[in-house]
């Protein structure tokens, strides 16, 4: 083929155009897992709370509503463009790729969702409640995001590796509370199906107090 037909039948591009490429759809990015590993590192930090609310269970309520209080407070000054030195910078670390430019909630839910666990049921089930968002939540966002190839119908993106991942965690969290199984294994069955319904960042809420619910229901 002449030079002029190649040229000719080559497409023109017009300046100042970029070319973009894709990841493959489907596949997680070093940058989205090394969010998630920043998000659940901070996640996995709401397991202590039982430890301090069993010395004093007003201070850690005390520390819950005051540390959502000042994010909320920061995250606002953020958002309109006041940087808060470390926590502004973390955030945005941490805030997943959905959410940027936007007002990041999370920690606020986290936070939410122990405090109301602390508050609506007892020191066994509050417990439990905590541990399955802790680590059912977060372990099964992890895997998820690294395994998660076959996803759930109706999910909206939620993995079956993720799933197993918080029944399996959620189960093994319950059991080391209570040392019962088959009310565990219902916890877990509770929780897992909660935490698979597409509700974002709500599920910091509705995940340990479906738990805990259930928990103080089956006696645990």
């Amino acid at each position: 083929m002449r030079r002029a037909e190649f040229e000719e039948k080559s497409p023109a591009r017009e300046p100042g155009i970029i070319l973009h490429f894709a990841f493959p759809e489907g596949k997680t990015t070093r940058r989205e897992l090394s969010i998630e590993l920043t998000r659940k590192s901070i996640h996995l930090l709401i397991a202590f709370v039982p430890l301090i609310a069993s010395t004093s269970r007003s201070l850690i309520i005390a520390l819950l509503v005051s540390g959502c209080t000042a994010y909320a407070l920061f995250e606002t000054l953020r958002f309109n463009g006041i940087r808060v030195p470390i926590v502004s910078e973390l955030t945005e670390r941490a805030a997943r790729l959905r959410d940027t430019g936007k007002f990041v909630s999370g920690p606020i839910t986290l936070g939410l969702g122990a405090l109301f666990s602390l508050i609506l049921f007892g020191e066994s089930a509050a417990a439990i409640a905590i541990y399955v968002l802790a680590f059912g939540d977060g372990l099964s966002s992890l895997v998820g995001k690294v395994f998660g190839r076959l996803k759930l119908p109706f999910t909206k993106g939620k993995s079956l590796a993720g799933s197993l991942t918080c029944f399996t965690v959620s189960f093994l969290s319950a059991y080391a509370v209570s040392a019962l199984a088959l009310p565990s294994l219902v916890v877990a069955l509770v929780a897992t199906v909660v935490e698979a319904i597409p509700t974002r960042d709500w599920d910091n809420i509705l995940l340990p107090l479906a738990a805990g619910l259930a928990a103080t229901i089956l006696g645990l």
